[in-house]
């Protein structure tokens, strides 16, 4: 059915850089116009395939890079606003259009004809009878693997069978995300005696109180986090309530109205269903072949090279901590909920720094502004101005016009800082529109995070992690922003998953940066710096810690690993086994410590059931190796220069994904990256 011309996604926004326009985009447009949008592309590609022309650039790359413009619109819109605001019109939007994204995928890359066209034009090059350009090559190169990673190749009983499995995988992931969010929600722990609230600061407890009156509820409402562990656990002295918001943590989608194990049997059965069809051994070997670890086996020797030392540095941490516990409990021993209690007890004798006493410092808007933002213009000149008059999905977003040091246009960014009970938890970029030279389109790129929404008139006053996370997410952001390459398909983040993360670590460095951090670490109502011990206390303390950090990680990464190498026979089959296969995945590889739980259970493990992440948590820590290699050579070059930003920006974020990931690493470092620098930065000795 032809799209209403009066649906506001039918046709390219007229605001500045292609923001949509929130404003007159209503819940019921988006649907519609993806759908839409997605008949438009195949016709066009139709077209494509038909061509009688020989296979040029032109009628091939370029005619495949300007389909599908609508559905790009339409879809970015959507997928920007859902995760971050959602009500039951869009889940409805997400539960019918996830199986029509698979089908839609299918139509494309089990498409013979599409294929043979691609195909024609390899030809051509082979013959020399056509020059590509390094980025258009890798573009042919990578379409054509897609193809066969696809199952073009396959039969077509097969090939019937593999789009099956795709629209039903598709249907999971979206229903697991929709489950893990309400979960979340349905988990808050709900305090009706306020001497429990002790150790939250007046603001946080203003803001429970808030959070429980909006939901009808009498008292104070600790909302859960994606993470197995949850803030306030940091803080509060009432043992009781640690336990209970522990629990509501780590028991999220074992059961009840927001059961989430049904889902995971059937998604990680028939993910495993899919491997064996596509020719692979299972799907983490589907995954890891696409990516720069390339196999399992590359995978799995770097997480249980780290595991060991990973486990027994918490051990170690354990036993320091039981000395500080006694004093709090001499006769009960130290469980889950204590764990991040006591540190902070420890964190505070040991450095004589206690974690609360820092978000005085931290306030929002002086981090962003003179933290987040002058790093950027430091490394690479580029000025951020605030621009009121452009609207977001919600109240709350922010917009930002970036540009380069002299006025030249670079694009948007978008800022959505706040929590709220449609907002799926964590933190995480995406791309509202993508830069490419072909359509002359600038970037318009989004940060999303979850810090809770001070009372009115109250400054937002954030946590150590809290200040990580918005470098570590605008990083991503950068990647987005000075993305200088041709195709939309290879702007900023279209990289390999285990390369993705390696610019958003990169650009956490800057947060300790003592000239960055001189200028946003200030108290929010004296004015006053940070002191200079609490600031070489903070550097200090870097290692402290490590060994849960990095065990709960890796704990995760290898649940992941194991749901998705496991063969189909051994994979559970009854929701029930769930939790006994995770307590054996975590057995299996020396990370069933109950100190520490993993940083997601399989039950809320988002990351890898609703999709993209899926057999690729290791990520984090695959790019951590980059990105201390990277860490250590900058700071050896001197620190936050322009010349170091230019070099790291031209070489290595403008060209996204139009080069090989590891190949644009090289060009931009020398040389392959360097183990030993991840494990002096973790304090780990393997």
């Amino acid at each position: 059915m032809p799209l209403d011309a009066l649906n506001p996604l039918a046709t390219v926004s007229t605001l500045p850089y292609e923001l949509p326009d929130y404003t007159v985009v209503r819940d019921e447009h988006y649907r519609p116009a993806i759908e839409a949008g997605m008949a438009e592309q195949l016709a066009q590609l139709a077209d494509l395939a038909a061509n009688p022309e020989p296979a040029t650039i032109a009628n091939v790359i370029e005619a495949w890079e300007s389909s599908g413009q609508l559905f790009t619109r339409a879809l970015n819109a959507f997928y920007t606003k859902q995760p971050a605001d959602t009500n039951d019109v869009l889940d409805a939007a997400d539960e019918a259009i996830a199986p029509q994204l698979a089908a839609h995928g299918d139509a494309i890359y089990l498409d013979r004809r599409l294929y043979d066209r691609l195909a024609a034009l390899a030809v051509r090059v082979e013959a020399g009878e056509v020059q590509l350009d390094p980025a258009s090559a890798y573009w042919l190169e990578r379409k054509l693997l897609a193809f066969e990673r696809s199952g073009v190749n396959l039969p077509e009983e097969d090939q019937v069978k593999l789009r099956t499995v795709n629209h039903r995988i598709a249907e999971l992931q979206s229903a697991f995300g929709r489950e893990a969010l309400a979960g979340m929600n349905a988990g808050a722990v709900l305090v009706t005696d306020a001497a429990e609230l002790d150790g939250l600061s007046l603001a946080e407890i203003d803001a429970s109180m808030e959070r429980a009156t909006q939901t009808g509820q009498d008292g104070w409402l600790i909302e859960l986090e994606n993470t197995s562990a949850q803030r306030p656990l940091d803080v509060l002295t009432n043992r009781p309530l640690r336990e209970r918001i522990h629990h509501a943590s780590v028991n999220r989608g074992l059961g009840g109205a927001h059961d989430t194990r049904v889902i995971i049997v059937e998604l990680t059965r028939l993910r495993a269903e899919r491997a064996s069809l596509l020719g692979f051994a299972n799907h983490a070997a589907y995954v890891a072949a696409d990516a720069c670890a390339r196999t399992v086996k590359a995978v799995w020797d770097l997480l249980t090279r780290l595991a060991p030392a990973a486990v027994d540095n918490a051990r170690d941490e354990a036993v320091d901590m039981e000395h500080v516990w006694r004093r709090f409990e001499p006769d009960a021993p130290l469980a889950a909920w204590d764990w991040q209690f006591v540190s902070e007890q420890l964190r505070a004798e040991r450095y004589a720094l206690d974690a609360s006493v820092l978000r005085p410092y931290l306030e929002l808007e002086r981090v962003l502004h003179e933290g987040v933002f002058a790093a950027a213009n430091g490394l690479y000149g580029i000025t951020f101005m605030e621009r009121a008059e452009l609207m977001g999905y919600n109240p709350e977003v922010r917009v930002f016009e970036v540009a380069e040091a002299d006025g030249t246009p670079i694009g948007l960014f978008v800022a959505d800082f706040y929590t709220r009970p449609g907002k799926q938890g964590g933190a995480w970029m995406n791309n509202l529109v993508d830069q490419n030279h072909l359509l002359g389109q600038l970037p318009v790129v989004s940060n999303n995070s979850n810090l809770v929404k001070p009372p009115a008139g109250q400054p937002t006053l954030m946590t150590w992690d809290d200040v990580i996370t918005l470098f570590h997410e605008f990083g991503h952001a950068l990647h987005g922003l000075l993305s200088d390459t041709r195709y939309r398909s290879q702007s900023g983040t279209e990289t390999p998953r285990d390369f993705v993360e390696y610019p958003s670590q990169v650009n956490e460095m800057w947060a300790l940066d003592e000239g960055i951090l001189s200028r946003y670490a200030v108290h929010h109502e004296t004015g006053e710096p940070m002191p200079a011990e609490w600031v070489a206390t903070l550097r200090g303390s870097t290692l402290f810690q490590q060994g849960f950090k990095t065990t709960e990680y890796l704990a995760a990464a290898l649940l992941d690993q194991v749901w998705h190498s496991t063969p189909l026979e051994e994979l559970p089959t009854d929701p029930a086994q769930v939790e006994e296969f995770e307590k054996a995945a975590l057995a299996k590889v020396g990370l069933d410590y109950d100190l520490v739980p993993p940083r997601y259970r399989s039950a809320y493990f988002r990351h890898i059931f609703e999709g993209g992440y899926d057999a690729g948590y290791y990520s984090y820590i695959w790019s951590e190796v980059l990105d201390a290699d990277t860490a250590a050579f900058i700071t050896s070059n001197g620190g936050l220069t322009r010349e170091n930003g230019e070099r790291y920006r031209r070489r290595l974020l403008a060209k996204g994904g139009s080069v090989d990931a590891m190949d644009s690493f090289r060009d931009y470092r020398g040389q392959d990256p360097d183990l030993r620098h991840l494990l002096d930065r973790r304090g780990l000795k393997v």
